[in-house]
């Protein structure tokens, strides 16, 4: 067990992004229910794998930088800690809730994965309308699987919830737990991308997603990484007035898995963007090499141990 923020960097970078992610997810999730039936969870993972990997039948290999299979494994960390954290508070979700929600989590960017005859430009071009097209994917392939159409219903709200301007209170849930699931997945999919130890180094990927898919909100990489910490701001934002501040349920998880009483993943999101900062006022001529390298993870932001790898 790690006992203290003050361990290791290596053992703080292992637990914030372990090398086997759906390993650490079943200790989880057995956390909550020691006898839980993984092999629903287990059959869409692997289906999800060979989609992105190019293997799935009228799809293309996923070809997006940012947006791509490791993100997508953080996501679904990311939601099985949560939903530990919420189960410790609050005690509302049963195991089918849980498999459903952690259904969606690895459903949520399917959109990006281009079929056959798209075979155009990357994934990145679906920016704007992945949620949709990721939709679409969920509700064929759970249909071809017998789901019901409650289940499907329930990934579909949860899936919703991952847009960034999407109103949750105009979500027609079909019950608290789907509610609370979506306002979860919408969390973890936005602290699991920005708490990834690499994420500053992906950042020019995300941006040339964007230039694809015909956003202008960002004139160049420089512009991208400028607005970052404001997206962080907006973020929390979200996490307060539309997603429920799931995120403060973090502290539960690390308390009880590890030993950690702090949220861990909000620390590390903390860190990214004051080195995001600290990088753009002192290294804004070579700040591609400065992000390059893997953010070290500290209780406070020492800044003279800022070096690129």
């Amino acid at each position: 067990m790690i006992n203290s923020w003050q361990d290791s960097v290596q053992d703080l970078s292992r637990i914030i992004r372990p090398k086997d992610v759906i390993k650490e997810v079943k200790k989880i999730i057995l956390l909550i229910f020691p006898h839980f039936d993984f092999s629903s969870f287990l059959s869409v993972y692997y289906d999800v794998v060979k989609l992105f990997k190019g293997q799935y039948e009228g799809y293309l290999k996923c070809d997006t930088g940012y947006h791509n299979l490791r993100h997508t494994q953080d996501c679904i960390l990311e939601m099985a800690r949560l939903i530990h954290g919420v189960s410790l508070k609050r005690g509302s979700f049963d195991e089918k809730d849980i498999n459903l929600g952690l259904i969606s989590a690895i459903m949520h960017d399917t959109g990006y994965i281009k079929t056959i005859d798209e075979p155009g430009g990357t994934g990145g071009k679906f920016t704007i309308v992945h949620i949709d097209r990721s939709l679409k994917f969920l509700k064929g392939y759970l249909t071809s699987r017998g789901f019901p159409a409650r289940d499907i219903a329930f990934c579909e709200n949860c899936l919703k919830c991952t847009g960034l301007s999407v109103k949750v209170k105009d979500i027609r849930f079909i019950s608290p737990q789907n509610e609370l699931m979506g306002k979860i997945l919408g969390t973890a999919d936005l602290i699991g991308q920005m708490a990834d130890p690499y994420y500053l180094k992906k950042l020019p990927i995300l941006f040339k997603e964007f230039q694809e898919a015909g956003i202008t909100l960002y004139a160049d990489e420089v512009d991208l990484l400028e607005k970052t910490p404001d997206f962080w701001e907006f973020t929390k934002k979200r996490f307060k007035y539309e997603l429920g501040n799931m995120d403060r349920y973090l502290q539960d998880h690390y308390r009880v898995r590890w030993g950690i009483d702090r949220n861990l993943d909000r620390e590390a999101v903390e860190n990214n963007i004051e080195n995001l900062k600290y990088i753009l006022r002192h290294h804004r001529q070579d700040y591609r090499r400065f992000l390059k390298g893997k953010i070290r993870l500290a209780s406070a932001l020492d800044n003279s141990a800022m070096c690129p790898s």
